[in-house]
């Protein structure tokens, strides 16, 4: 058996979302990453960075840090295990939002288990 794999690579956008397929009549497990990376304005003060994810609707995470790497990049990741129930699609997204930092790179990753 092959195991899945999604990607929705939403580049500069502030939000990307995947929805994972149903499979009949099998439960499936998947390791969940949201990576999101932002390039912080070399004049920027009190700037900040902040992700959001959401599966099936209801928000499972969300952190806003402070940045503090003026003219550099920063980032922020998240990543949960997913128990999918059989002949139920999953709905997942993240969003970005920052101040003083625009994104730079914003990925939603879903790797099916086999245990």
């Amino acid at each position: 058996m092959t195991l899945e794999y999604w990607k929705y690579d939403a580049g500069t956008d502030s939000v990307a979302a995947l929805v994972i397929p149903a499979a009949l009549s099998r439960e499936r497990t998947f390791d969940l990453d949201a990576t999101l990376l932002v390039h912080v304005l070399p004049e920027a003060r009190e700037s900040w960075l902040e992700l959001n994810v959401e599966v099936d609707g209801k928000r499972v995470w969300a952190r806003r840090i402070p940045s503090h790497n003026l003219g550099e990049t920063d980032s922020l990741e998240y990543h949960c295990r997913l128990a999918i129930k059989p002949d139920v699609d999953c709905r997942v997204r993240a969003k970005a939002n920052c101040k003083g930092a625009r994104v730079a790179s914003l990925i939603l990753e879903a790797r099916e288990t086999d245990f």
